[in-house]
């Protein structure tokens, strides 16, 4: 689809950026810093969506966008296009994972055992409104004296499958390199899994939400539970050249484990996304299991839900039909015009017959 600019105009496009860029004011490294350190959980998201993971140039993408979403995604991507890929990291298992959250709604007593972690479930909703009146808030130190959790727990999905309740699959080994990359590659459906759960990790956070939940609603044919859920920090391993394996630091993730009763016993949904993002990994899971089910509903069908969830491209056609259209409507006006005018004309003549047949009764009569 291609459209054409219309002539004239470019000053005033020119001032309309410049309007919109005033409005933000100056940008500056202390106001991207804040942005980073004040919103950890946005610039996560943003993140997640733009499948790149950079925290300060997520929040330099936020603070450039004015917090617009989706142009903080786009700004993000392009810049991703522009950036070589050096290498490709070594696979990461769950006992790797550097966990700081790690909870179950299935089971109360799993392996490692549960860990809140960061959280507000457990809270009450209450504006500290005292703040905009001058009052600081801080919350409440940690206490000392809690004891940390371990750093890394086993999977739960493992010790499920020794118990015979999860069935066992054994993958085969696959080479980093030989993964699809959903960034380079076209989608095409039906979606492998590797395309499939990178499409569901950059998938739009509201998006996918909705899906979800409608799936969850009952417009699906299973009903998730939250079989493990894990906020944690994976650690970047590098092979170099000469076949030593390095760290180069660990990044934020998420990731989700559903599971849904069946008929061979329980089935297993998974999601994970750069950054922590529960609410999107919960949903993106649940979707991950509905769509494997015989005859998905539209809400929970592969095609539909990644097609509908990718944020850069349904914003991008959302918001186009703001661009000028100006040839396709005025065709569409005189094609309307034509269809109403032979309407009228259609009308004229059956009503002018309808007068001429009365007039020729009252003759005969």
């Amino acid at each position: 689809m291609a459209y054409v600019a219309t002539r004239g105009g470019e000053r005033a496009i020119e001032q309309s950026e410049r309007l919109y860029r005033e409005d933000l004011g100056t940008i500056t490294k202390a106001r991207v810093d804040a942005v980073r350190d004040g919103l950890p959980y946005l610039v996560d998201r943003v993140m997640g969506e733009a499948s790149f993971y950079e925290p300060d140039l997520a929040a330099l993408a936020l603070a450039q966008s004015g917090g617009d979403l989706y142009e903080a995604v786009l700004l993000l991507r392009a810049y991703r296009t522009t950036q070589p890929r050096l290498a490709v990291a070594e696979p990461v298992e769950q006992p790797d994972l550097f966990t700081v959250r790690r909870i179950s709604a299935a089971f109360k007593d799993i392996p490692g055992g549960q860990i809140l972690g960061p959280t507000l479930d457990y809270s009450h909703r209450l504006l500290e409104v005292g703040v905009l009146g001058g009052e600081d808030y801080a919350a409440p130190a940690v206490e000392d004296a809690m004891k940390p959790a371990p750093a890394t727990q086993p999977s739960l999905a493992a010790w499920q499958k020794m118990q015979g309740l999860i069935p066992d699959h054994p993958a085969e080994p696959v080479q980093p390199e030989e993964i699809p990359d959903v960034t380079r590659e076209p989608l095409l459906f039906p979606a492998s899994r590797a395309h499939k759960l990178q499409s569901l990790a950059r998938a739009d956070t509201g998006g996918t939400l909705a899906l979800g939940y409608a799936t969850m609603r009952g417009y699906g044919s299973v009903h998730p539970t939250v079989n493990e859920l894990r906020l944690a920090e994976a650690p970047v391993r590098m092979r170099h050249p000469r076949g030593t394996v390095f760290s180069a630091g660990r990044i934020r993730v998420s990731q989700t484990e559903v599971i849904s009763k069946a008929a061979t016993g329980l089935e297993l949904g998974f999601s994970a996304t750069f950054g922590w993002n529960e609410v999107k990994v919960i949903a993106a899971a649940t979707l991950d299991l509905a769509s494997n089910q015989p005859n998905p509903h539209p809400a929970s069908n592969e095609e539909f839900v990644l097609y509908h969830t990718e944020p850069v491209e349904s914003s991008g056609f959302c918001i186009h039909f703001k661009l000028p259209h100006y040839v396709t409507f005025q065709s569409s006006l005189d094609a309307l015009r034509r269809v109403t005018a032979d309407r009228a004309q259609a009308t004229a003549k059956v009503k002018s017959k309808t007068e001429n047949e009365a007039r020729e009764d009252e003759v005969v009569s």
